[in-house]
């Protein structure tokens, strides 16, 4: 017997074998007997016809059958023997059979790559450095205001944006007649919401019930004939608008009683409160560093590990991504959700997971990773005092294969940050430079 493992990729590799046809006679025979045991002729019982009579109307084709079974077998004897752990099912995609000649086939197979990681300490890696500004402070200060607000009917829109308005209104040409496609339409407008047109916000002050004023949109995707005029056109569109109803937003002091009902008891001042916006923003910052700063980090050590990850393990997690987004869409109402787009769509997505998921796991491996028992202990220690569940419940829960994944996570994206440099740049700059380098 001749064996012969050829690497095709770092996780795809091809097993090629060559037997003599003395190594393969027996299995051969007592394959080719097995199938003679399903056969009729006429004037002999089931399985009863001679071997002679059999070959000269079948000719060798019982051979070639079961030369393919046998190969099969031989191969998962062969791949015991040489410790190989194929992913998925393997492939036969050769095989060459005569009777009494040599019988030599190769199979195909992916199995976990070994993976020599590198270049996963010792980098530099830029983030935004996202700190809490005082008008941001100022901003969440004001939603509080605007939420515990008490209405009032206004003569006259004011110039400041404490101020929602009932408007008709109707799409127009430019010489100011209806457009004709357009239904008018009756809205109310929140002029202190950001998301609403800022010509509309600026035109409606000084307005009264029944006043009409126009204000413009910019639609930056027009339909078009040719996709090209589509991109670099920009319709612009006019609309007259009716003033039909005012209200005015009558905003409260930042009195105890407010403070302690938004806070529920939590702070009773103004001092306290801003303190409190300004740890509640920074924190949601720091979290929007920490995820910008894990995916950087992924990214980059994939770029210096790259490698042709296992498909098999790419198409099993692509199918259980788009499982769970169609049933999802389902739950909503959506019936067009579109597989095929989807498929497209996660790909990518699919394909880095399984590159990080085995680079992780060598670098944990290559660290010596793992969780300690003390660790354990304290941790639950900590939580038995909050949840009021026993510290020995709370190791088993510990203890569990997917709390000890999430442990490692964090401990090794915490190594990474620690081995790793952090530079934070301002997030204007930040910003400019990540849309400069997409392109």
């Amino acid at each position: 017997m001749e064996t012969k493992v050829n690497d095709l990729t770092t996780s795809e590799k091809e097993l090629e074998v060559t037997l003599s046809y003395n190594e393969v006679k027996e299995d051969i025979d007592s394959e080719v007997k097995k199938k003679t045991k399903n056969i009729q002729l006429p004037g002999f019982r089931k399985g009863k016809a001679p071997l002679s009579i059999i070959k000269k109307m079948y000719g060798d084709a019982l051979e070639y059958e079961a030369s393919e079974k046998v190969a099969n077998n031989r191969f998962w004897e062969i791949a015991r023997e040489k410790e190989i752990m194929p992913i998925g099912q393997p492939t036969m995609t050769d095989l060459h059979f005569h009777p009494n000649e040599d019988l030599h086939f190769k199979v195909q197979f992916e199995t976990y790559p070994v993976l020599e990681v590198k270049d996963y300490t010792g980098q530099e890696i830029e983030i935004p450095d996202f700190n809490v500004k005082d008008e941001e402070i100022e901003q969440e200060i004001k939603y509080i205001k605007q939420a515990n607000a008490v209405q009032e009917d206004a003569e006259v829109v004011g110039e400041d944006d404490n101020f929602v308005i009932d408007i008709d209104m109707q799409r127009i040409n430019d010489d100011g007649t209806p457009f004709e496609k357009f239904e008018k339409q009756n809205i109310k407008v929140d002029l202190s919401d950001q998301r609403v047109n800022s010509e509309l916000i600026q035109n409606a002050k000084g307005k009264k019930v029944g006043d009409t004023f126009t204000f413009t949109f910019k639609n930056e995707n027009p339909p078009a004939k040719e996709e090209a005029e589509k991109e670099k056109s920009q319709e612009i569109l006019k609309f007259s608008a009716t003033v039909t109803s005012i209200k005015k937003n009558i905003l409260p002091e930042l009195t105890e009683e407010l403070i302690k009902k938004v806070t529920k008891d939590k702070v009773t001042d103004e001092t306290d409160l801003r303190d409190n916006i300004r740890i509640d923003l920074q924190d949601y910052y720091d979290r929007q560093n920490d995820s910008i700063l894990r995916n950087k980090l992924i990214n980059l050590i994939v770029k210096n590990n790259d490698f042709v990850p296992p498909k098999t393990l790419i198409q099993n997690l692509l199918q259980d991504l788009i499982k769970n987004e169609e049933e999802r869409a389902k739950k909503e109402g959506n019936k067009l959700y579109n597989r095929e787009e989807a498929r497209n769509r996660l790909m990518p997505f699919a394909e880095m997971e399984v590159k990080w998921f085995l680079i992780k796991n060598e670098i944990q491996k290559k660290e010596n990773m793992e969780i300690a028992e003390e660790t354990l202990k304290d941790l639950a220690k900590k939580e038995a005092v909050t949840t009021g569940l026993s510290e020995e419940k709370l190791i088993n829960y510990y203890k569990s294969p997917n709390y000890q994944n999430t442990l490692l996570e964090q401990k090794l994206f915490d190594f990474l940050k620690e081995k790793n440099t952090v530079k934070k740049v301002d997030p204007e700059k930040y910003s400019q430079k990540e849309e400069k380098d997409s392109k």
